[in-house]
């Protein structure tokens, strides 16, 4: 099920994306704060946080048995999406994770996941504005995001797997000229609104391989990035595996999987994100996040 966050007269909280429009048919969700709310969201809190600690997973399965009580529906339409996990842990980042990247780059193939963390207060929601630094060289990521649903420590690649909740889509923004100078990541990816998350989580039991989806990226309706999750190096159990090692992975917690070839600097000229611009990510099976550039 596509799990979302959204505010909706004044009222932020969380529900469940029933249908889109894709059929000319009006959109629908549910709203998990209505009195009417189906009855495995009755004793949970309507945030997302509350959703995930609950079991996401669990709830989606439950949730596929029932047919909703008119009176919690509301339409699409009526309300603004957020980032569906408006505040969630820290983000995990895989850097040069993708077979395709690290080819254009001419990069050698690091022998281990290349990891990094991006604060929780850089993500945003769906249509929010990228605010641009000028002067910096700052180019889009299109990222698949594996949402962490249980505690994760020390754990090994054959359990990794079963701590993911579900996915979304993540672009990673980043001021590239801030990770040469520092080389290192701290500066670089923690600007202001560099993380846009959404437009849904799609529960895990609704994603059969999440190494087989087309990945897409487009500036303006021209095509930056095409590829596949199945050009991933490290692949998410491997990656929570190696995170979980070095530190303890947290519900609400996010794994951003690393970006395929096509990312601003592999372009000529280079196509570093500018003022008035659109950025558009699309992943198979997760939708589409878009999201606007304004130089600040």
């Amino acid at each position: 099920m596509r799990f979302i966050s959204f505010e909706y007269q004044g009222q932020a909280r969380a529900g469940i994306l029933l249908s889109v429009d894709d059929s000319g048919q009006p959109a629908l969700l549910i709203d998990g704060g209505h009195p009417d709310r189906p009855q495995p969201l009755q004793a949970l809190e309507p945030t997302m946080m509350a959703w995930i600690e609950s079991g996401l997973v669990e709830l989606s399965r439950a949730l596929k048995r029932i047919v909703p009580d008119k009176a919690c529906l509301l339409p699409l339409s009526a309300v603004r999406l957020l980032a569906p996990l408006p505040r969630p842990g820290k983000v995990v980042g895989a850097a040069f994770n993708y077979r395709d990247g690290l080819a254009v780059s001419n990069r050698p193939t690091p022998e281990e996941p290349v990891i990094f963390v991006k604060s929780h207060s850089t993500v945003v929601g769906p249509g929010v504005t990228i605010p641009l630094a000028g002067g910096n060289q700052v180019t889009y990521e299109a990222e698949l995001a594996a949402v962490i649903g249980t505690p994760a420590l020390k754990t090994g690649r054959d359990e990794a797997a079963s701590h993911v909740c579900g996915y979304a889509i993540f672009n990673d923004v980043s001021y590239t000229n801030m990770v040469r100078e520092d080389g290192g990541f701290v500066r670089g990816k923690n600007q202001v609104a560099t993380g846009p998350l959404g437009p849904w989580i799609v529960s895990a039991d609704d994603i059969a391989d999440p190494y087989d989806l087309r990945i897409e990226l487009d500036v303006d309706g021209v095509s930056l990035q095409s590829s596949s999750t199945a050009q991933m190096l490290f692949r998410i159990d491997e990656l929570i595996a190696y995170a979980s090692e070095r530190m303890p992975l947290d519900p609400g917690d996010i794994i951003a999987t690393g970006t395929p070839a096509g990312v601003a600097a592999n372009h000529k000229p280079a196509a570093w994100l500018r003022h008035g611009q659109r950025v558009t990510l699309r992943i198979q099976e997760l939708g589409e996040l878009s999201n606007p550039v304004v130089e600040i």
